[in-house]
């Protein structure tokens, strides 16, 4: 964002900031934080929304499917589990995730969306609502599935299928999709922009964690290069020819440290290193680093953008080099947008396995990391849910967990969530109330984002006035 007190460089054509007066901050957390009181205080005195949902009947077929299903969707979990694929390397899972699904005679789309271990598949009526079910399958490098993508991937197969069972009763189409490389390659949005949503009206997935809840917290992420070029000279003979570019790293690192005291609490940020120099006694021309910013709002993920640039800018100027920021070299994240009427129909679904589900604010706050499906939420309206799979105190991206989504209580909870994604998607796809509501809030929360071009231009460039 530009400050009122910017001016145009005519030497470089980049923004210059008039430096005799401070920046006006932003002040969009505090009005946010006032609508999000009022907005509680509402909830706190409604009363409870009820709808009709689907026929239990045709909730009772579903029931029996997901049994049916059971041994195949446990073998297909332990199987993924040992089996690992990175991002954008899912050939072999994304292969047996389809090939069950064509074992049971539905038409799968492969290298779907512009991505080779990408899947799409549908059941039900096109011409009614759409509804989709997601499943991820991407696992970590050298930890495997530490963050239970395993469950992820069979739960939804297993949703899908059970509502495929039952396609021709139902009032409406499903779509499952295989969103690979959530692990930061921004899967979905790639498969967004290759029509993935297009015709969608609501989107379904679940994620394996130590509670369960179905309106979590994640933040929304981008990534920034900061890339600073100097003068190389001799360190001892001649270190006044030079311009050191990772003394301008080193500046810039402690700069982000400073910033931290007026971050506020909904925002992250954390960077490495890449590059710094090859030798003691040759100054730097060449030094980089890469950090990652966080935050719980999208206009706070703007804020930020702008600090972290004003002060990679400080850092060059200090230091006499040159500085390039590449934005997002892969996809920015969106936070997560919740959905009220969804996750109530997923609490009352998912209770009716025996799970309580945890109401909002009642695990802490900072437990929260960033994904790709934050970007859907802000095309439609959607559920994320988290679904305990163990009681241990554990850490996603560990060993650990991956050890937990194999264990008895993780077979478990594949069986249980797919019976609840496909209730739910039932409920959408049976009640126009549902949908109404639904549609409702997502309206109330500011509607559909255009998330291609939130952040604007997103390549590399000179650090002038670019976000």
């Amino acid at each position: 964002m530009s400050h009122p007190q910017d001016q145009s460089d005519p030497h470089s054509g980049a923004t210059r900031r008039d430096l005799s007066t401070p920046t006006v901050p932003d002040d969009f957390l505090v009005a946010h934080l006032a609508e999000e009181t009022r907005r509680r205080a509402r909830s706190a005195h409604a009363p409870g929304a009820t709808t009709a949902g689907a026929d239990p009947d045709l909730l009772a077929a579903l029931r029996d499917a997901v049994d049916d299903l059971g041994p195949v969707l446990l073998a297909a979990s332990h199987d993924l589990s040992e089996h690992p694929e990175v991002s954008f390397e899912e050939h072999r899972s994304a292969a047996a995730l389809a090939d069950l699904v064509e074992g049971r005679g539905i038409e799968v789309v492969r290298e779907a969306h512009g991505l080779p271990t990408a899947l799409r598949a549908e059941t039900g009526d096109p011409g009614g609502p759409t509804i989709a079910v997601l499943s991820e399958y991407d696992a970590l490098p050298g930890i495997g599935h530490g963050c239970g993508h395993n469950v992820i991937a069979t739960a939804g197969l297993g949703a899908f299928l059970a509502l495929a069972a039952v396609g021709d009763r139902l009032p409406g189409r499903v779509v499952w999709l295989g969103t690979p490389a959530e692990e930061g390659g921004g899967g979905k949005e790639i498969m967004a922009g290759h029509g993935a949503f297009d015709g969608v009206d609501a989107a379904l997935m679940v994620h394996p964690f130590t509670y369960d809840i179905a309106d979590p917290l994640f933040l929304g992420r981008r990534q920034l290069r900061a890339t600073f070029t100097g003068v190389t000279s001799h360190a001892s003979a001649q270190p006044f020819m030079g311009r050191n570019a990772l003394d301008a790293v080193n500046l810039m690192y402690t700069g982000v440290g400073l910033h931290r005291q007026q971050m506020p609490p909904t925002d992250r940020v954390h960077g490495v290193v890449t590059a710094g120099g090859e030798r003691p006694n040759v100054i730097p021309e060449h030094a980089e680093m890469l950090f990652y910013l966080r935050s719980e709002h999208p206009e706070g993920l703007a804020v930020l953008s702008d600090r972290l640039a004003d002060i990679a800018r400080g850092a060059a100027l200090m230091t006499g080099c040159g500085v390039t920021l590449a934005w997002d070299e892969a996809p920015a994240y969106l936070p997560v947008r919740g959905n009220g009427p969804l996750a109530a129909a997923w609490t009352t679904r998912y209770g009716e396995r025996g799970r309580t589900v945890l109401p909002p604010e009642v695990v802490p706050r900072m437990f929260a990391g960033s994904t790709d499906f934050g970007n859907v939420s802000y095309r439609m309206p959607g559920v994320h849910a988290m679904v305990r799979i163990t009681d241990a105190d554990l850490s996603l991206h560990t060993r650990e967990f991956a050890e937990a989504a194999v264990s008895a209580e993780a077979d478990q909870v594949v069986l249980d969530s797919a019976w609840a994604l496909a209730a739910v998607s039932a409920d959408w796809l049976s009640d126009p109330e549902l949908r109404r509501a639904a549609a409702d809030d997502f309206e109330a929360a500011g509607g559909p984002v255009d998330v291609p071009s939130y952040f604007g231009p997103t390549s590399a460039a000179p650090a002038g006035g670019e976000r």
